[in-house]
């Protein structure tokens, strides 16, 4: 699982990290100020990347957060199924043909043979948007 690991406090809005086990982008981050007993504490609100659920976490700030690494690549859609929110495309590097989800911004969008940018996600994939 290629990862890499920083404090709670170097995080900022719009990065990603794991929450709850699962890859999520940071929405917003309260950190408050050391005090006489204690080290600051930092407050994260995040949406997961993958199943776009929101979670909300507490970590002291001198915590190592894990922060996943994300691989955007190229595709070009061979198969739409809207009912599930899957579609199966070709990636235009190694010609090679996955089935995928879609997230729900990019799911009225895509049609077949359109090109799509799609992220692999700690081994998981799922198409952003059309390009």
């Amino acid at each position: 699982m290629p990862i890499k690991m920083v404090n709670a406090t170097e995080l900022k809005s719009g990065s990603t990290a794991i929450i709850d086990e699962a890859p999520c982008t940071i929405r917003s981050v309260d950190i408050s100020k050391t005090g006489k007993h204690g080290a600051s504490k930092c407050r994260f609100e995040a949406i997961g990347i993958i199943d776009g659920k929101k979670r909300v976490t507490i970590a002291p700030g001198h915590e190592k957060i894990s922060v996943p690494l994300i691989t955007k690549k190229k595709g070009q859609i061979l198969t739409v199924n809207r009912d599930a929110s899957t579609a199966t495309l070709m990636d235009l590097e190694s010609f090679e043909s996955l089935e995928m989800r879609v997230s729900d911004d990019a799911i009225n969008d895509i049609n077949e043979n359109d090109q799509v940018e799609y992220w692999d996600v700690e081994g998981q994939f799922i198409i952003k948007r059309k390009i």
